[in-house]
């Protein structure tokens, strides 16, 4: 008998316990993508762009048989499981909002026709909602979860079935039209995400502990985008890492993933408001003046030199390393004043990594909004960090031409060294000290009895 596929977040065919299932009596298999208007319209060029060619070698890795449709998936996965007599549709569970929302209503969809919605696996090691407390509740900080799920285990990777009969000849939309994008994006696909995880594993793994945070360096894994779309699963980079210091780092940043996860399985919400209410209450700023410091801050011209290094960086590779998401993000809601919210959205358009769990927690990590217990005393300062992450100055000058011949100390704090912008940089448009200042006399506002 028949079935179908539905590819989502898993745009693979190792380790894919869905496909195996599906493939396991050697029946024909249709390969199905759906091109659904209400995830694409929230995601920004460079992901799309990046979706689009993970899908041009999924299809390749299909012999061409991968049928893209466009449209409501519960019209659209109906409509393919009778066309071609398929019982049940296998699918890698999603646990996001949208995600239960949607399989839900494809679910009653195909039950009215006498057809499953099959879910077997999932984009994570463990499934968010199964890592709780001792009294059944969710975890609300990381340290417990994080050793409750390593305690936990997952299964290891499964290979690709060694034969699949994909069903051919079914009719296709077509691969999703790419988007322009002016950034520089990385190799797309399965093949390419194998590949990346070979490179960091044989270069910079042995010291990802110690030079992940200096972004001068390509210390970090850059596999972020491959998890995104499923090309490499989680289990396929823990399975491969061993017990030293720079493996358990690495494992605790994979958990950071689920963990977030888990936080949106039992509050959707809180990806589009604070989870904290006694913080979601302080003064922010809008208007005509936050507008242009918005605009300055997300074109990299605030001033501080590492800053506008790794926004220009986020525009140019629609990617940055962690550290510097940190810091970029503290400046905006710390410095600037202005809503996590505004932020977050923006690093969503331009990211092509952009995941709303990790990334919208991430803000509110930052913010002191989210599951951090007393986050919000936590302020980076943008020059302390660049000396501490950047010693030589080399990232900012990558990013930052208009700095390339000044050195340190220099180069930190150009405002201090010079009394002529060099090359047309710009002063800081706030002064740090103050501005930490007043961001914890506003946090004594929310926090004060009444």
């Amino acid at each position: 008998m028949t079935s179908v596929v539905w590819f989502r977040r898993d745009l693979r065919l190792s380790d894919h316990p869905a496909l195996v299932e599906a493939s396991s009596g050697g029946d024909p298999v249709a390969a199905l993508f759906v091109s659904d208007p209400r995830l694409r319209q929230p995601s920004g060029p460079p992901r799309l762009a990046f979706l689009s060619r993970c899908l041009r070698s999924l299809d390749e890795s299909t012999d061409g048989n991968l049928v893209v449709r466009e449209g409501n998936p519960s019209i659209v996965v109906a409509a393919l499981a009778a066309e071609v007599g398929a019982r049940d549709v296998y699918v890698s569970a999603d646990f996001g909002p949208y995600g239960r929302e949607r399989d839900q209503a494809v679910e009653r969809t195909l039950a009215a026709a006498g057809r499953r919605l099959v879910r077997i696996g999932s984009p994570y090691a463990v499934e968010p909602g199964t890592v709780v407390k001792g009294d059944g509740g969710p975890f609300a900080v990381f340290t417990p979860f994080y050793r409750t799920w390593k305690a936990h285990g997952w299964p290891s990777p499964v290979p690709a079935p060694p034969t699949t009969a994909w069903v051919d000849g079914l009719k296709s939309d077509g691969l999703p039209a790419e988007p322009r994008v002016s950034a520089t994006l990385p190799p797309a696909g399965e093949a390419s995400g194998a590949a990346r995880l070979h490179a960091f594993l044989a270069g910079a793994a042995p010291t990802y502990d110690t030079r992940r945070d200096a972004p001068a360096t390509d210390a970090t894994t850059r596999l972020s985008p491959y998890l995104k779309y499923g090309c490499v699963h989680p289990r396929q980079v823990l399975h491969r890492l061993g017990r030293s210091k720079a493996s358990e780092k690495l494992r605790s940043e994979l958990a950071w993933r689920e963990f977030y996860a888990d936080v949106v399985w039992h509050r959707p919400d809180s990806t589009r408001r604070s989870l904290q209410p006694s913080v979601a209450g302080i003064r922010l700023d809008t208007g005509a003046v936050a507008d242009e410091r918005f605009d300055a801050w997300a074109s990299g011209r605030t001033g501080y030199p590492l800053v506008d290094a790794g926004m220009r960086q986020l525009l140019a590779e629609a990617w940055v390393p962690n550290r510097i998401r940190l810091i970029v993000a503290s400046f905006l809601v710390k410095d600037l004043h202005i809503d996590w919210t505004r932020g977050a959205r923006w690093f969503l358009q331009h990211l092509v990594d952009g995941d709303l769990a990790s990334n919208n927690h991430g803000w509110q990590w930052v913010a002191g909004t989210g599951t951090d217990p007393a986050p919000y005393f936590r302020i980076f300062n943008p020059t302390t960090q660049a000396r501490e992450h950047d010693p030589a100055g080399e990232y900012i000058r990558r990013w930052v031409p208009e700095l390339a011949g000044l050195s340190p100390p220099e180069v930190f704090e150009p405002w201090r060294f010079l009394g002529d912008r060099p090359g047309g940089y710009p002063a800081p448009i706030v002064d740090h000290g103050e501005e930490r200042a007043e961001s914890l006399a506003r946090y004594a506002e929310v926090r004060r009895p009444r």
